[in-house]
């Protein structure tokens, strides 16, 4: 249990990922909304870090890349509700194809913001002192 707890600290790559921060410092939200359900701000990105002024959108269309990360979390949402439906509920095979897609569609914003996440943080390390340098 401590392991998973040190995994979920500020400075690990697991953190950035899962709450959206900054990849370079872990201070503040990449994302303009945080809820990833808010319509029309799903893909809406603050420029840069206003603590260590890091920018997000390194190169044009940088998170075409994303599009990758997207197919591997969704193959494992997609599983995960396999397992769930199949295994656990012992439902048919129409049920369980049904769970899938609506798996798939409830979550697809939040398999979005994960695949951003993943992407960027590919390209960034944690820099405790970026976050001190602008302080």
């Amino acid at each position: 249990m401590n392991k998973v707890v040190q995994m979920l600290k500020k400075g690990n790559k697991l953190y950035s990922i899962l709450t959206g921060s900054c990849p370079k410092c872990h201070d503040e939200s990449m994302y303009v909304a945080n809820n990833p359900y808010k319509p029309g701000h799903l893909f809406k990105m603050n420029e840069r870090c206003s603590t260590c002024n890091t920018k997000y959108k390194i190169e044009p269309s940088f998170f075409y890349g994303a599009m990758y990360v997207s197919y591997a979390v969704g193959i494992a949402f997609a599983v995960a509700a396999f397992v769930i439906a199949k295994l656990l509920l012992g439902a048919n095979l129409i049920t369980t194809f049904i769970a899938i897609v609506v798996t798939m569609v409830l979550f697809m914003p939040i398999i979005i913001r994960l695949s951003r996440n993943i992407w960027i943080n590919f390209f960034f390390k944690y820099d405790p002192q970026a976050a001190k340098a602008n302080s």
